[in-house]
């Protein structure tokens, strides 16, 4: 396929090196990332290999997601496996500079919002969850704090996209009174996972929430973000002593049979959303978010970074990494990176975690056929080959990506917000027509207002170590 790529001689340069450089069957390390030089040179090349696992800017292939889904016999990828690579994209091209994937991302986040402009799309209804939806809007919500280039004018643009995420998911017809509020895994209710409350769900949706509070300083977000954590607080699946996340628990146990397992990215995920809400807030309100973020942060370096290396504690070891396990080093690579500029008291401890383990994951990236392709498995100093998971390596290759160029964020600007130069349009309107909320402070949209997806969650069975996705638990 064709990859643009505004470095592309240089890199096309170094494949041809490294595919010379194979040593009787072993493998020298390709990656260097000692400067920031080097830190943008490995991740051009990263960028440009995980664009050769993505098929949506070919001829009759279709923008914006990878390939799949695996019910379908298409791929080993959900839905929203797409909108976080876009989202991985978006961060690149922030860190970086590198503009050569700026159209595809921009094809492929327009092409998958659906008729609504909500990322609803109807052929994703049988497999759609709220984190599916939230992980499209929080790229969107990314491509606005980053001042990604906006879309025409007559397409949607990123906040609203955002918003209308947002909007939808606080919509009544998404919370009941089962386990005392928080969403449903699910959204259709004849979808498996319906009866399921999950902390990915409700983590996706308290992240959106922070993030355009600070981005709107509407406080209707605000207070929806702050009752959705404290949600999760009360039902137990942040504990109150550890400060470990767990999975989630079912509305006919009144969530009470927490499924203790826990995932880097709800951790993470919780920590990047507290961040937000600590730089937004002040006072009493914001000493509250400076000790749940530094809570969260201290439990995911202790749990999710075996000796200072990223380690899917669930899966990694037992051979039982699933395709969507695979990508979540990434995301808490990126979303803790963040956390250092909108709470620079964890600064210190998070970057230094953040370059043992992206030093250990490049360690291991040298593969067939090019002699840097990249494994999942980064704290064996060795590549181990996708198939061992039964995948074709997007994962593998995302996550290093990001946990590479991540290592460029002190020199990149904090999220933006209307007050310091967002250019994307909002619209609190977005998803009204998606049976979205009435925000009581609702405003109209002004020339000042420049303010401006998921996990399919794996249970893991009391007692054992076996993983399972796209399923719950029977009652």
């Amino acid at each position: 396929m064709a990859v643009s790529r505004s470095l592309g001689g240089r890199v096309l340069a170094s494949a041809l090196i490294a595919g010379s450089c194979l040593l009787s069957g072993a493998q020298a390390q390709y990656y260097k990332i000692d400067t920031v030089e080097e830190i943008k040179n490995a991740a051009s090349t990263l960028a440009y290999d995980l664009m050769t696992f993505y098929e949506g800017n070919q001829t009759g292939k279709i923008p914006g997601i990878l390939p799949g889904p695996p019910d379908d016999g298409l791929g080993d990828y959900y839905w929203w496996e797409g909108g976080a690579m876009m989202g991985t994209y978006i961060d690149y091209w922030h860190l970086t500079g590198d503009p050569s994937y700026n159209h595809v991302i921009e094809q492929g986040m327009l092409h998958q919002t659906g008729p609504n402009f909500d990322y609803m799309p109807p052929n994703h209804t049988a497999s759609l969850g709220n984190d599916d939806q939230g992980f499209w809007g929080m790229s969107a919500m990314l491509a606005a704090e980053n001042k990604f280039p906006n879309p025409p004018d007559d397409q949607p643009q990123w906040l609203a996209l955002a918003q209308a995420v947002f909007h939808t998911q606080a919509s009544p017809e998404r919370h009941d009174d089962t386990c005392g509020g928080g969403l449903r895994w699910q959204i259709p209710l004849a979808n498996t996972g319906y009866d399921y409350k999950n902390t990915i769900a409700n983590a996706c949706f308290f992240n959106l929430g922070a993030r355009l509070a600070r981005y709107t300083k509407n406080d209707t977000y605000l207070n929806w973000a702050d009752k959705t954590f404290q949600w999760l607080w009360d039902v137990g699946y942040i504990n109150h002593e550890t400060w470990d996340v767990y999975d989630g628990g079912h509305v006919g146990h009144n969530c009470t049979d927490v499924n203790k397992a826990q995932f880097s990215y709800n951790a993470a995920l919780l920590a990047h959303g507290s961040a937000f809400m600590y730089n937004y807030t002040t006072g009493s309100t914001r000493a509250k978010w400076e000790v749940r973020t530094d809570k969260l942060v201290d439990g995911i370096l202790r749990f999710f970074f075996k000796d200072g290396v990223a380690f899917e504690v669930p899966c990694e070891g037992h051979g039982g990494c699933t395709a969507d396990m695979l990508t979540f080093k990434g995301y808490t690579a990126r979303w803790l990176s963040v956390v250092t500029q909108l709470a620079p008291f964890t600064k210190e401890k998070i970057l230094k975690t953040l370059r043992t383990s992206a030093e250990a994951a490049v360690k291991q990236c040298t593969g067939p056929p090019t002699g840097r392709r990249c494994g999942f498995y980064w704290s064996k100093g060795e590549f181990v080959d996708p198939v061992v998971d039964h995948t074709t390596g997007a994962g593998e290759a995302m996550s290093v990506l990001a946990a590479v160029s991540s290592l460029l964020i002190e020199y990149a600007d904090p999220p933006a917000t209307n007050e310091t130069g967002g250019i994307s349009r909002g619209d609190y309107e977005a998803g009204v027509n998606s049976k979205g909320p009435n925000f009581e402070d609702h405003k109209p949209i002004t020339g000042a207002d420049r303010a401006g997806a998921a996990i399919l969650t794996i249970m893991v069975l009391v007692g054992g170590i076996g993983t399972w996705g796209w399923m719950s638990f029977a009652d």
